[in-house]
C-alpha cells in the first residue's frame, strides 16, 4: 500500500484472511497472471506440514485454484490486479514497476 500512496495510485487493499477470494475471484487472477501459476502457492512450512508435492501445481491452474479455496493461507501475496494483468508483488520492487 505504501508503494502505491508514493506513487500516488489509488488501491484498493484485499485482506485475504478476513475476506477470502473465491473461486471466480482466483480463475480471474489465475487468468491475469503474468507469473507462473505456481508461484501464487507459498512453499512454506505449512505446505510441507501438510505433504503437498510442489511438481503437482506447475502449469496446473486447476489444482492451484482447488488448493487456494480450500487453504487460502497458502496464497501467495501481495497479489496485484490492475486493468487486464496480475503478478504477485514479490519482490517488492515488482509493485513499483507494476503501478509506474
Amino acid at each position: 500500500m505504501a508503494v502505491a500512496e508514493e506513487q500516488n495510485v489509488r488501491a484498493e487493499v484485499v485482506l485475504y484472511m478476513k475476506t477470502p477470494p473465491d473461486r471466480a475471484t482466483l480463475e480471474t487472477i489465475v487468468s491475469l497472471l503474468e507469473d507462473p501459476v505456481e508461484d501464487l502457492v507459498r512453499k512454506d512450512s505449512k505446505f510441507k506440514e501438510l505433504g503437498l508435492n510442489p511438481e503437482e501445481y506447475i502449469g496446473n491452474p486447476q489444482a492451484v485454484i482447488d488448493l487456494l479455496v480450500e487453504r487460502k493461507a497458502l496464497m501467495q501475496r501481495p497479489v496485484l490486479v490492475r486493468s487486464n494483468k496480475a503478478i504477485i508483488g514479490r519482490p517488492k520492487g515488482r509493485i513499483a514497476e507494476f503501478l509506474g
